[in-house]
């Protein structure tokens, strides 16, 4: 091979990595985190657990994401370690599909209706199928589509080039020889697992070893140490996930590691064992890219079916490798809180959004109890209930800084048009909802500042802020119900009842004055009165923000703000009739 050879041969590589990088990308865009939510709900079926690790690897195009997906889930405390090692050993079944699909590119007939499934024939049509779904179609699930076809197209055009680059390296004597040196089982098993190790993807270093396979040099003496190799170098990817989780987090990328280790164990033993009394005639033969699909599949399936039974020993192992230590374990109430939120989810982009999304959700439930035990306080106090309050106020803060830093980090992934839209939305949302906390613990320091001077307000002063407290609990329910459940009905009511909140802020400072001109009150509880009443008119203001974020999401950028202003400038007759219902039902002029 000259120089322009190796050039030939590194370019074709390289499509070849990237292909599957894009292809893999696409993929999980398309599912949305779907499949790792089915994982999520996985029950303690191993058998269940195997098929459902294999068909997600499968559809995903890579065991080291399903298993780093695992490690995740097990350190956030979502899946036990025992439900893990099902998922686990699935994973390293689903990738050989890809090794199945990349021997396509070895099929040679003369027949026209085979040599149309030959790669070379039917990737440049997927190749301009995908690119007609990216310059012309505006639908965001057809220009995935097109991202995995183009992906694929490339993938297979990197292996044809690859192949025919290394073609000529077959009658290279020092080439040949380096391979021979790998049907030693320890060198082979070794340079396996290091290229993988290397490249972080098993089912990229098979497509290479299917490649240097069209030399017609690769002999099955070589070849199948090598794939053991580069089944046990794809558990670098876990290991490395494991750094700085917790205890079964890391036991379960153990689990992964040994599974492999003694898998390859008890193949190499039973097939060198035999090889030694039957002399397998096919070991000399020239390794073919669907053979090495074989000896791939033949592998996994084995070790799975071996090992299944026994996956509580690997537990067991793993255990034993990593004893429990208590002391040096976070208290649950720490590493609970934000588990949903784990670095590792970031890889499947579109299961971290889904899970940020639940964290938002968690984040305005306690914002709205926050609110309404503040408010409680204003009728009667309690010391308890009031540090409640700041408790709340504090883990809001927390939320607002875990959660805003993790969606920044999301953002700059590869995200899905919808997906793209809920990250602004949520991050567009926990601002509001922090500042509706602090208004909240405003809210408990004027009920604290009235116990301890002992300030009463008058029965009407009581009645209005009654009215007010109410109006404002329904727009805060409308506004977070409405994020919850992607409710642009609700988010709808927002607004006039926002409008409706102002008037009765209005109207009550009003009544105030006038009855501090009466001599029915004193300036100290009108501070009180007014301090109470802007925070709660502010409430009104972020759940509107809250709201007519929600509808621009939902509605793709659609200029919420904008309309909101036309229906109330232009008379809309059904914006009217619900702001005329709300004043009727918050009534505090009378």
């Amino acid at each position: 091979m000259d120089f322009f050879g190796l050039l030939t041969m590194l370019g074709g590589l390289a499509l070849f990595l990237y292909g599957m990088e894009t292809m893999g990308d696409g993929l999980e865009k398309l599912s949305g985190g779907r499949l790792e939510k089915i994982l999520e709900k996985l029950t303690s079926n191993p058998l269940k657990a195997v098929l459902l690790g294999a068909g997600v690897t499968a559809v995903i195009q890579s065991s080291s994401a399903t298993t780093v997906m695992v490690v995740g889930f097990v350190n956030s405390g979502i899946m036990k370690l025992t439900q893990a090692v099902g998922i686990i050993m699935g994973a390293n079944v689903g990738t050989t599909v890809t090794s199945w699909i990349l021997s396509l590119t070895g099929i040679e007939s003369g027949n026209f209706f085979i040599r149309l499934l030959k790669p070379s024939s039917f990737s440049p049509v997927l190749a301009l199928i995908g690119v007609a779904f990216l310059m012309f179609s505006k639908k965001e699930k057809k220009k995935t589509a097109g991202t995995i076809l183009i992906g694929f197209a490339i993938l297979m055009t990197g292996m044809e080039t690859m192949s025919g680059a290394v073609k000529p390296l077959a009658d290279v004597p020092e080439f040949t020889g380096i391979l021979t040196m790998f049907s030693n089982p320890l060198l082979g098993m070794l340079a396996g697992a290091v290229l993988t190790a290397v490249i972080q993807s098993s089912s990229a270093s098979v497509g290479i070893l299917q490649a240097l396979c069209m030399t017609g040099a690769v002999n099955y003496a070589s070849a199948i140490p090598i794939i053991m190799g580069q089944n046990i170098g794809t558990c670098v990817t876990a290991l490395i996930s494991g750094i700085g989780a917790n205890r079964n987090a890391r036991r379960a990328a153990l689990v992964h590691l040994y599974f492999n280790l003694i898998g390859t164990a008890l193949f190499m033993a039973v097939f060198y064992t035999v090889n030694g009394f039957l002399h397998f005639g096919f070991l000399d033969a020239a390794a073919t890219a669907t053979g090495i699909a074989v000896v791939h599949s033949t592998f996994n399936v084995a070790a799975t079916v071996v090992l299944l039974p026994f996956s509580g020993g690997l537990v067991k192992l793993a255990c034993l490798t990593i004893p429990d230590r208590a002391a040096e374990e976070p208290s649950p109430a720490v590493s609970d809180e934000f588990r949903l939120l784990d670095p590792r989810f970031l890889e499947t982009p579109g299961f971290a959004v889904r899970q940020s999304r639940i964290m938002a959700v968690r984040m305005a439930k306690l914002v709205r109890e926050s609110l309404v035990t503040a408010a409680g306080l204003l009728g009667q106090y309690d010391e308890q209930k009031a540090q409640e309050v700041s408790r709340l106020e504090a883990l809001a803060d927390r939320y607002e800084d875990q959660l805003g830093s993790y969606m920044v980090k999301l953002a700059a992934r590869s995200l899905s048009k919808d997906d793209s839209r809920t990250v602004a939305l949520l991050l567009h949302c926990i601002g509001d909802f922090e500042r509706i906390s602090d208004h909240a613990l405003n809210i408990m320091e004027a009920a604290r500042e009235m116990h301890e001077k002992n300030l009463e307000f008058s029965k009407r002063a009581k009645r209005e802020l009654d009215t007010f407290l109410d109006a404002v609990r329904e727009i805060l329910d409308l506004a977070v119900d409405s994020l919850a459940e992607n409710d642009v009905a609700k988010a709808a009511l927002v607004e006039p009842l926002e409008d409706v909140i102002d008037d009765i802020n209005r109207i009550s400072k009003a009544n105030h004055i006038r009855r501090l001109q009466k001599g029915k009150c004193t300036i100290e509880l009108g501070f009180v009165l007014s301090d109470i009443s802007t925070n709660l008119e502010r409430v009104a203001d972020h759940c509107s923000n809250i709201a007519v974020s929600v509808i621009e999401v939902e509605r793709d950028g659609y200029d919420a703000h904008g309309y909101l202003e036309n229906m109330k400038h232009a008379g809309d007759p059904r914006y009217a009739a619900l702001v005329e219902s709300y004043r009727r039902k918050y009534d505090i002029a009378s």
